[in-house]
């Protein structure tokens, strides 16, 4: 009697192994969906990131060029008061005054464009510290990244090891050792 059932054991075994295997080991169609995305997310992130910082410097070549353009139209006041000045020279005494306020307004346009340079370095130094942010929050999601990433990995491995424990036990079961 003990032979016939080792015989039945022996011919049903290749198939009850396959499919208790079949059944423990996890599927890597799984964790390659995950991992893929994972990464979708991780591109759409960095896309993000890259069209946020083309829209700033956008942005910044926008106000440098108005304020090129602001400072031209400064240089061409500046200019025809250099020439209304040679003309005021050869007049009379008499509009001596009037030199004396172009020269007000002068200074004035000199406060101006140092308060437009003012206004342009902290500008510039505000969109170099949006861009350091920028970057800062970059890397910082590049670690998160990466340490799901490792996590992933560390759980997948620990699931392959409890999937080839109970492969063992059933595996030790069938064969009587238990």
């Amino acid at each position: 009697m003990n032979e016939e059932k080792e015989k039945k054991l022996k011919e049903q075994f290749p198939a009850e192994i396959f499919a208790l295997f079949a059944g423990i080991v996890p599927n890597t169609k799984y964790f390659d969906s995950k991992f893929d995305y994972l990464q979708v997310q991780i591109d759409e992130l960095r896309r993000n990131q890259e069209l946020m910082r083309e829209q700033i410097q956008d942005f910044k070549r926008d106000v440098d060029y108005r304020f090129e353009q602001v400072d031209k139209r400064f240089e061409q006041v500046n200019k025809r008061f250099e020439q209304v000045d040679k003309r005021f020279e050869q007049v009379d005494k008499r509009f001596e005054q009037i030199d004396k306020r172009f020269e007000q307004v002068d200074k004035r346009f000199e406060q101006m464009d140092k308060r437009i340079d003012s206004l342009r370095e902290d500008m510039n130094f505000r969109f170099g510290q949006v861009i350091d942010s920028i970057n800062r929050l970059s890397d910082r999601l590049d670690r998160r990244d990466a340490e799901h990433r490792n996590f992933t990995l560390k759980m997948f491995s620990i699931s392959i090891m409890v999937s080839i424990l109970g492969v063992l036990g059933a595996f030790f079961k069938i064969m009587g050792i238990f």
